[in-house]
């Protein structure tokens, strides 16, 4: 009888300590110190593209995501958590970004996202890490030359479900036409089968574009300024803090400017300096 009672009391410890465990462990994000448990794991979990060339593409010969926000995030990991940490990554849309980071899915967004008022409603941001501005894509010999072209000639404009490109574009052409696709990909193929005149986001992701596609070509100049920052939950102040001290510690020494010559140094018309101003 004893036996049975001491199995039956260990039985609910085991059970106890279960529900406790599990009760830490769907704490919500906002209650989470993130910069804590990432330095104890030694491991940042990062949300970044697969489909923008130049940033974030997956390279389907080993699987794996390459870029230069990739790279970026694996120096500021280091950076932030010592030579011994490691940087994990999972792929996010400009749709899912924003819930994978709320639902505590990854620690931040390193995904081409544009720090603006309405966001910052949300989620917090570092520093600029890349000084981008919106611009066109459209295919060489088009008559569309820039946003007022679209406007007059009342054309499609493309562009991504969860970018503000759209939005801003509705702003200066009215008249234009919007059709949105779920990712660059699918926005690139829309306009090659004449779906749309000009696919509108940041001239660093239609660089990219241009790159691979060369029948096609940026155009317009930059009609919104689109500074890149790193999201994060707007209780994480620890961990914004330690990243804005990496961004700046990561330029002053180099590592910045040579993330950014390895990749964009082939493209063609690339302002180093507008890119990498804070």
């Amino acid at each position: 009888m004893k036996k049975l009672i001491r199995s039956l009391g260990l039985l609910l410890s085991l059970v106890a300590l279960t529900v406790i465990v599990s009760a830490c462990g769907s704490k919500p994000l906002s209650e989470r110190n993130v910069y804590q448990t990432d330095k104890q794991s030694k491991t940042i979990t990062w949300g970044v593209k697969a489909d923008t060339r130049l940033f974030g593409l997956l390279d389907t010969k080993d699987g794996k995501i390459k870029g230069f926000e990739v790279d970026l995030a694996k120096a500021l990991t280091k950076q932030m958590l010592g030579k011994d940490a490691k940087a994990k990554f999972i792929q996010v849309t400009s749709s899912t970004r924003m819930p994978m980071l709320k639902n505590g899915n990854i620690d931040a967004i390193i995904a081409t996202m544009t720090n603006t008022p309405e966001r910052r409603k949300q989620v917090t941001f570092s520093n600029t890490y890349f000084y981008a501005g919106q611009s066109l894509l459209v295919k060489r010999g088009s008559s569309i030359k820039n946003v007022k072209d679209l406007n007059r000639e009342k054309g499609t404009v493309l562009g991504v479900v969860g970018s503000d490109s759209v939005e801003n574009v509705a702003k200066v052409a009215p008249n234009a036409k919007v059709l949105q696709l779920t990712d660059y990909a699918q926005a690139m193929t829309a306009l090659k089968s004449g779906q749309g005149q000009a696919l509108t986001t940041d001239n660093g992701i239609l660089y990219g574009m241009s790159v691979q596609n060369p029948g096609y070509e940026v155009t317009g100049g930059t009609f919104v300024s689109e500074p890149y920052g790193i999201a994060m939950d707007k209780n994480q102040t620890p961990f914004r803090n330690a990243t804005n001290r990496a961004l700046t510690e990561l330029r002053d020494n180099g590592t910045y400017d040579k993330l950014l010559h390895k990749w964009f140094h082939n493209v063609k018309g690339f302002d180093y300096k507008e890119a990498a101003k804070e």
